[in-house]
């Protein structure tokens, strides 16, 4: 059976970006897969500590994270996982600090220091990343599409196989809008694009969990060259 794995880089578990999530895994369920969501706000870590473990020839660790944290268990699951989706809103232009530092570690002690960037992940797998951000889909092509394009880049390049992005913009951020200050936009037009655009997301991000299975099982057979 085909395994999926969804990260949340959210610190909110029941919001925009932790919701098209878990639609992603519903449509990967409707394929028959297993499915699991972490959420990286509920464990202890740090980003990479440049401790090079991973890069010993021979060594015990070589090609894996060193660092015993709350990451372990999950970069262990990964190893073995068919699909992988993250998921995180946009500060400032860039993934949630947690999303950071997880993508740190799970990728850096794959990634093989030699002149054709090998890596070192053991098969090839579909991955995608969905992304919610406050801005208009016009702002962020033009101010967020080189991060963002960039993970895309890195995702592929690690793991070999597609890499797919899902983009939610003009989120609803506050379930009551008159207690913040947010002069930005209209905090009704924001609601009204909740209650009729949102749901679209949703079911592009169910879509999106479908095909990712479908890739997994069309490329299974396909094993990565270190």
């Amino acid at each position: 059976m085909t395994n999926v794995i969804a990260v949340n880089g959210s610190p909110r578990k029941k919001w925009n970006t932790a919701t098209l999530l878990e639609h992603a895994l519903e449509g990967a369920k409707s394929a028959d897969a297993e499915t699991e969501l972490v959420h990286l706000y509920d464990l202890d870590y740090k980003g990479c500590i440049s401790c090079f473990s991973c890069k010993i020839k021979g060594g015990k660790s070589y090609g894996k994270c060193a660092v015993k944290d709350d990451l372990m268990p999950i970069l262990d699951r990964i190893r073995d996982t068919d699909v992988l989706i993250l998921g995180s809103p946009i500060y400032f232009g860039i993934v949630t600090g947690e999303m950071r530092s997880f993508m740190e570690r799970l990728m850096f002690p794959y990634l093989v220091y030699d002149k054709n960037h090998s890596c070192l992940f053991p098969k090839m797998i579909p991955t995608a990343f969905v992304y919610t951000m406050n801005v208009s889909e016009q702002i962020m092509k033009e101010q967020y599409c080189w991060p963002i394009g960039a993970n895309a880049t890195v995702l592929k390049m690690i793991f070999g196989q597609s890499s797919e992005t899902l983009f939610c913009n003009e989120t609803l951020q506050f379930k009551d809008y008159d207690k913040v200050v947010f002069s930005y936009a209209d905090p009704e037009e924001r609601r009204k694009r909740h209650r009729e655009i949102f749901p679209q997301d949703c079911k592009r991000a169910f879509d999106l969990g479908v095909r990712l299975v479908q890739a997994a099982e069309s490329g299974a057979h396909l094993k990565k060259k270190a």
